[in-house]
């Protein structure tokens, strides 16, 4: 259990790191949809693994 619990944290950590370098690349001036689409998908993907962990 506890390999499985730290596996997830991992995971977490990984996407969120993602979410952030995302976060870094898009300038707010010219972001368009596909890139904001992107981050919201990212942010969704967060949540449920989340949910997934309590």
């Amino acid at each position: 259990m506890q390999n499985s619990s730290s596996n997830q944290v991992d995971d977490l950590k990984v996407r969120l790191n993602q979410f952030l370098e995302t976060l870094d690349t898009i300038e707010p001036e010219t972001a368009d949809l596909e890139e904001i689409d992107r981050l919201i998908s990212l942010v969704d993907d967060l949540e449920v693994r989340m949910g997934k962990m309590k």
